[in-house]
């Protein structure tokens, strides 16, 4: 099995992961994480989970001016992305990338509608329906999460043949005697006058034959179904199968999912947020059960395959002294959700004896989470980004109130269970490796020189 796994199903599934666009999302989707992380804060502070803080915060007008920070960080997460991961493609071939991140920036808004519109506003008290449209404006919606799609996209693109046309030599060449941040501007010139082009011409033939726009249409077409595919069972296993699976041969399954999925569960993280802000966060009224705090706070808690039941059995109940070292050198960092220590040396990695709690403890968590919030147990995580560092149920309170806190406690206590007999079989399996290593005596020794036949 291991053979096969490593001759046959691994290096295609390397191959794919390692190409130049999933590199490219993988690396640019970084660069919006500490622009979420402090928008999350302020996030926080506008939203504030307590109604009468909220409300407080509100009437002395803080809470307003709170949320601007969130709404020029996190809520502009697509921009971010969209030069990042253009940016990512161009350094990766050896070219000055930043004009390259700049141009995938200028493509994404031209693709995008420059007005807002409504058909269903409240005019007068009498609830008069008005029709209304500004024009000349950028609609947050649409560099936020529901633009995560055409942000991949067009990052993508604007990479592969920002770096083409360097290849190729289709750039403006000045004299050496030309200051190098002048010259890297004009490089930049040709490349960045054919895509412009080609970008508007694209927007030309969707508001024209189609009256829409590209970003609009693939937010109805793609975003939205793939959105759905992964707010279900499939979105499960992914998240929390495939990670710890490849973990457990040594492929850092958490990197390599979440750079796939991590735009679609912002992009859920979004639409979950909008929702409650508008006090309406209810699975009724769109609300999404699969997001970036489910995979983070129910998922990968405590590290891949949420060892913090091992962790304890290794600290409290083990008897080997491998398993009571590296749990005493564990707990601290598995409590910040890091959790390589044990991932290699104890190992988990190929290790047959614990490879079924392993795989089975994040999926779980991920089917009984999804059951009680689908259930109504518990409510929609309410889209507050936590760093992935954070504390279990310090976390569980900041994305789903008491509630998921609880919840979360729950979750972990499960592992502890889920781990026991598995760990407790390997821990005699490393003290019989102990004592048979064990160094005799001096007596042992004394009486092996009396008879030597023993």
């Amino acid at each position: 099995m291991n053979n096969f796994i490593n001759e046959k199903l691994l290096p295609p599934v390397m191959k794919f992961v390692n190409t130049k666009a999933v590199t490219a999302i993988k690396n640019g989707m970084l660069y919006p994480i500490p622009f979420i992380v402090i928008g999350a804060v302020f996030l926080i502070l506008g939203q504030f989970p307590i109604q009468g803080v909220q409300d407080y915060l509100n009437e002395i007008g803080l809470g307003p001016i709170f949320m601007q920070a969130n709404n020029a960080s996190f809520g502009i997460m697509a921009l971010f992305a969209v030069f990042g991961i253009a940016y990512s493609w161009v350094r990766d071939e050896g070219h000055d990338a930043v004009p390259a991140g700049m141009l995938a920036i200028v493509v994404d808004i031209i693709l995008q509608p420059d007005t807002v519109k409504s058909v269903t506003s409240i005019a007068n008290p009498e609830r008069v329906s008005t029709a209304w449209q500004v024009s000349g404006v950028i609609d947050k919606a649409w560099v936020g999460g529901k633009g995560m799609i055409v942000a991949i996209i067009v990052g993508l693109l604007v990479g592969w043949s920002y770096s083409w046309f360097m290849k190729k030599g289709f750039t403006i060449k000045l004299p050496e005697q030309v200051p190098a941040n002048v010259a890297a501007s004009f490089t930049a010139l040709i490349p960045g006058a054919a895509i412009v082009t080609v970008a508007t011409a694209i927007y030309g033939i969707f508001k024209l034959g189609f009256n829409t726009t590209m970003v609009e249409w693939i937010y109805a077409t793609i975003q939205t179904p793939l959105q759905h595919a992964t707010d279900g069972p499939l979105g499960v296993v992914v998240v929390a199968f495939l990670p710890v699976f490849l973990w457990f041969f040594g492929v850092h399954g958490a990197t390599i999912v979440g750079g796939i999925m991590t735009p679609l569960l912002l992009a859920n993280n979004a639409d979950n947020l909008a929702l409650y802000k508008a006090g309406k966060l209810t699975l009724d009224n769109g609300a999404h059960i699969v997001t970036q705090a489910f995979m983070d706070q129910f998922i990968t808690v405590t590290g891949s395959g949420m060892t913090i039941g091992l962790v304890i059995f290794m600290l409290v109940r083990a008897k080997s002294v491998q398993m009571k070292t590296l749990g005493k050198l564990e707990i601290v960092p598995a409590l910040f959700n890091i959790n390589e220590p044990i991932l290699f040396g104890l190992p988990l990695v190929l290790n047959p004896l614990l490879a079924i709690p392993f795989i089975l403890t994040p999926l779980v968590s991920g089917f009984a989470t999804y059951a009680v919030i689908a259930m109504g147990i518990i409510p929609p995580f309410n889209a507050m980004y936590v760093p992935w560092t954070t504390p279990a149920i310090v976390s569980g309170l900041i994305v789903g109130g008491w509630q998921g806190a609880l919840w979360q406690a729950v979750m972990l206590v499960m592992t502890g269970f889920m781990y026991y007999p598995f760990a407790r079989k390997y821990d005699k399996v490393l003290l019989a490796e102990e004592q048979g290593d064990a160094q005799p005596s001096a007596a042992d020794i004394e009486k092996l020189e009396e008879n030597p036949a023993n």
